[in-house]
């Protein structure tokens, strides 16, 4: 891959999202790609440790912390009354990268590809989203639904994810012209 490209991962909670991208990443990374994750959280979150200096300086009030060392950086922004950013505001922060897994971020209209169990009782997404364009699963689902890949074969999915991601310029052009479903 030589443009970034984009792909959703999505399904309900429960649903094992978070367990496959933790199977996928070192076969993706195997094959000589730099993968960023991008996670939507539904609550409050905190990726500081109450005590280090950087929780210390967010909680005095800096609106940004950076900290970095020899081996990574981090950058945490609070928004305080300022609205979520949007995910093509998100896309566009990642540096040098081959793929950008978006994890969450449903309602957005570009490509995913849907965690599906049957046994969480709830209704697929691929129902009412045109850009699911693959499930994965570990069931057998009876009626129309888009391509299907066994959840528990990860090459599989690696494949079908990198098959199915869409240019980083496609996508921002994508969310630009278009808000995310209600």
């Amino acid at each position: 891959m030589q443009e970034p490209r984009v792909l959703g991962v999505v399904g309900w909670g429960g649903s094992g999202k978070t367990t496959l991208l933790k199977k996928l990443l070192p076969l993706l990374v195997a094959r000589g790609l730099r993968v960023v994750t991008l996670k939507h959280a539904h609550h409050d979150f905190d990726v500081d440790i109450p005590g280090k200096d950087s929780w210390e300086h967010r909680k005095a009030g800096a609106s940004e912390v950076i900290v970095c060392s020899a081996r990574r950086w981090a950058h945490v922004h609070e928004l305080g009354d300022s609205p979520e950013p949007s995910l093509g505001e998100l896309l566009r922060l990642p540096g040098r990268c081959d793929l950008i897994l978006v994890e969450g971020f449903k309602r957005y209209p570009h490509r995913k590809l849907e965690v599906f169990r049957p046994e969480l009782k709830k209704t697929p997404l691929y129902a009412q989203d045109a850009q699911i364009r693959a499930v994965a699963t570990d069931s057998i689902l009876t009626g129309t639904h888009p391509p299907l890949v066994d959840l528990n074969d990860a090459q599989a999915v690696a494949q079908v994810v990198i098959e199915l991601a869409e240019p980083l310029d496609a996508v921002l052009a994508l969310l630009d012209a278009r808000p995310p479903r209600p």
